[in-house]
């Protein structure tokens, strides 16, 4: 049995001393203290994203902007990179991609906060940090109090602050928080004479933040530090081995740092840091995977995502930001390439296009794994979020002792003394866990001992869960589940809690009621009811009464189609959507993306039809892909050698004149290919791939062993016009960069490697259903799965 007391009450949080938040008074007061936000008087966590508009066309913002909150993103962050907007001195642009204020306008519309990332120093894998290239060229010192800098910021921030007007949230917009610089860890006095800036200009959100990690010294009180951390770093060296660093982040703990990120970039982590006692503990990049830097290409999966984001939850997070929720292509400057390189002083060399970072939405929009995975967590924090926000984190004695321990199962609780959630995790990347068999946890809360699940059961390598601890829906408790909750209903006014399997984990629950119903069988135990032997899916649900004659009901699904739910309100009711398509509500339309022939829908609009839920036919077959016609216009000349970079040690890029040698390969594009969206996928195997159409850079590819994608929608008649040119360099046997153990090659003709597999041309669909089309009944007691009632245990 493992232990946990959880009994201690939070002490109470400390409040107004930081100098930020609305007055209470405001009817959606966004305020903080030092254990967690709250809007409009209630506690809230947010669930944040990256998406850089800058970095997407401006015509898709909306659609993606759609997907982004169908994920149960609430909150956007976005960089606005000085370069890409004065790029020459005294020029603003803020037209077409660089609309900032249009895209804060769609997000406000679309019911999603903003925090606006205004620099002047971003990073973001930009060249210069996003400094323009004349700000060198002016003799001040960046990053300072020195006038001259200070001087060019302040025309900066008013034109940023322009963009912005009537957008904040004390006016009715949607901005709630800006962050000033990034990763600057030694120079507190200089963000606070930003914010005084940005708040001279027109900038006076409710919340401040500045990134916290590396120990930085932030000025007390002005700024809210917000961390995060990755499944891996690209700006690590070559070494074939995990990062160190990331390990940290698939273990509860209460240390918040990330001393790793940014520390390329610095000398040394800064002594001293802030109190974090007197701050709520927020993130705002979580990995939502990485970025491939030419020396080092991992593959990030989805289960590498979603359970770090799960330990930093149970770990405390009170604001769950991931970097980047949404991939992008960086655009090519009038001037010069806008990525981070070798050239411009970095130890990375970026790709000049993608920057994709495998994430939940990839650069073209594209569905991953992690987004279904996340999502899970973000319907559970949409219900629980508030009261998730007041519990504090409990670790047991035996809690591994550093994270070189692979044998300890990690667990946690996150309760307020009377409540709670127990989270686990039993995965991380590269080094696998091992399975726990006769697992029960025991948690002590108030005056209960509650041990769940009720028979010991086996963890498997890889799980990552949470299950709830004395949660009310509507008048009953369920003291423990073995289930996640996954998000709450009322259907024909009924208080219904919708939890799923996990880790194929049998479900049990651990009940207060006077009457149980449904198809499971129910024993007595110690004043409550223990319910066992389910069959969770689409018609496993439970009825519920209270002493008092009230009913509740527990819908429980399996795991599989837990991760196809999305939720929204859809024909004038609150709903669950399953579908295998990523799923988009938007004014009570329902869009599928992707092939799947019916979605189901709960509550039903009709009669069910499919156990408790409406079964509805997608009309239309998906379009398959199809091979694409290809001709070789160039075979790879010599291989090329590896150019070591004399400042980082680590490898350089190719350049142009080395893609001189490279394979060419052109590949037509038929105008029937956008009877949908096309993507082009290249299976190949080598080192450095780009795409270029009619003479264009189009897309490029460090090869890590996923597919290359290249979205073609945005380039439509370009492509039908001129067809697609590949350029693809041979990858070399002693080539001094780090991959993935998967995706290593297992054979190197001589001494080099570049495989063209197959080159396919792949709709992508979008099926609208508008409306509901079928039966007018709606369910009926009749319709519920057989049932037994059961004598009040008293």
């Amino acid at each position: 049995m493992r232990e946990i007391d959880a009994t201690a009450v939070p002490p109470e949080p400390i409040s107004g001393h930081l100098l930020m938040g609305e007055a209470p008074d405001h009817p959606d007061a966004v305020r903080v203290n030092s254990r967690h936000l709250s809007r409009g008087g209630r506690p809230w966590l947010p669930v944040g994203g990256e998406f850089h508009f800058s970095r997407y066309p401006a015509a898709e913002w909306r659609e993606e902007l759609l997907k982004m909150r169908a994920g149960g993103i609430t909150v956007v962050s976005t960089y606005v990179f000085w370069i890409m907007h004065e790029e020459r001195r005294g020029r603003f642009r803020w037209d077409g991609d660089l609309d900032l204020r249009r895209f804060v306008v769609l997000c406000g519309e679309l019911g999603l906060d903003v925090v606006a990332r205004i620099g002047p120093w971003a990073h973001g894998e930009i060249r210069n940090g996003g400094f323009p290239d004349w700000l060198a060229a002016t003799g001040c010192v960046p990053r300072t109090d020195d006038p001259r800098y200070l001087r060019l910021v302040r025309a900066f921030y008013g034109q940023i602050a322009g963009q912005l007007a009537g957008l904040l949230h004390a006016d009715g917009g949607p901005v709630v928080a800006v962050q000033l610089d990034n990763e600057l860890h030694d120079q507190p006095d200089h963000l606070v004479t930003l914010r005084r800036m940005a708040q001279e200009a027109g900038l006076d959100p409710p919340l401040w933040t500045a990134t916290g990690w590396g120990g930085a010294r932030l000025p007390p009180g002005e700024v809210l530090p917000v961390f995060g951390g990755y499944p891996e770093a690209a700006w690590d060296t070559a070494h074939d081995g995990w990062p160190a660093q990331s390990r940290a982040h698939y273990f509860f703990r209460h240390d918040r740092d990330d001393d790793s990120i940014g520390a390329d970039l610095r000398a040394a982590t800064s002594p001293g840091g802030v109190d974090l006692d007197r701050y709520p503990f927020a993130t705002c990049e979580l990995g939502g995977g990485m970025y491939t830097s030419y020396h080092r290409r991992p593959v990030v999966t989805a289960a590498d995502v979603a359970a770090l984001a799960l330990v930093k939850l149970g770990s405390g997070s009170v604001w769950q930001g991931y970097y980047p929720y949404h991939g992008g292509s960086t655009p090519i400057g009038e001037l010069s390439t806008f990525q981070e390189s070798h050239a411009t002083g970095y130890p990375n060399d970026c790709p000049v296009v993608n920057y994709d970072f495998q994430a939940p939405l990839g650069e073209y929009g594209q569905f991953r794994a992690s987004y279904a995975e996340l999502r899970r967590q973000h319907l559970l924090i949409a219900d629980h979020g508030a009261d998730m926000a007041t519990m504090t984190l409990r670790l047991p004695a035996d809690a591994p002792p550093d994270t070189t321990d692979r044998d300890t199962l990690r667990w946690a609780v996150r309760s307020d003394g009377e409540r709670g959630y127990l989270f686990v995790n039993n995965h991380q990347p590269v080094e696998p866990l091992p399975e726990h068999a006769d697992v029960r946890f025991a948690v002590t809360l108030g005056e209960q001992r509650l041990v769940v699940p009720g028979r010991p059961a086996t963890v498997p390598s890889g799980a990552h869960f949470v299950w709830p601890l004395n949660r009310r829906v509507g008048d009953i408790t369920i003291r423990t589940a073995a289930a996640q909750p996954l998000c709450d209903l009322v259907v024909d006014g009924v208080p219904t809690a919708v939890l799923s399997q996990t880790a194929a984990i049998p479900v049990d629950l651990l009940v207060d009621a006077a009457e149980v119903r449904g198809p499971a069988a129910v024993t007595a135990e110690a004043g409550h009811w223990r319910v066992t032997d389910l069959r969770p899916g689409t018609d496993c649900l439970l009825e519920l009464r209270s002493p008092g004659g009230s009913s509740s009901r527990l819908l429980i699904l399996d795991e599989a189609a837990a991760r196809t739910a999305s939720r929204g309100r859809l024909w004038g009711a609150d709903r669950l959507v399953l579908s295998t398509g990523p799923a988009v509500i938007d004014a009570d339309q329902l869009t599928v993306h992707g092939s799947t022939d019916a979605v189901l829908v709960y509550p039903p609009p009709g009669a069910p039809t499919a156990g408790v839920f409406a079964r509805i036919e997608v009309p239309g077959e998906a379009p398959a892909p199809m091979p694409a016609r290809w001709r070789l216009i160039r075979e790879a000349g010599k291989p090329r050698k590896p150019t070591i970079d004399p400042r980082s040690g680590r490898a350089s890029a190719p350049t142009d004149a080395d893609f001189a040698a490279a394979t060419v390969v052109h590949v037509d594009i038929p105008a029937d290919a956008f009877a949908a969206d096309c993507v082009l996928r290249v299976d190949w195997a080598g080192d450095v791939g780009r795409a270029y159409c009619d003479g264009a850079l189009i897309a490029d590819h460090f090869w890590y062993g996923p597919v290359w994608e290249i979205g073609l929608r945005r380039h439509r008649e370009q492509a039908i016009r001129h067809g697609v040119d590949l350029h693809l360099l041979p990858l070399a046997e002693q080539a001094p960069i780090h991959l993935s153990p998967a995706s290593r090659p297992t054979a190197y003709p001589d001494g080099q490697v570049l495989d063209l597999r197959l080159i396919t041309l792949t709709p992508v669909a979008r099926t609208l259903v508008q409306k509901w089309t079928g039966p007018e009944s709606g369910p009926t007691a009749n319709d519920w799965p057989s049932s037994t009632a059961k004598p009040n245990p008293t």
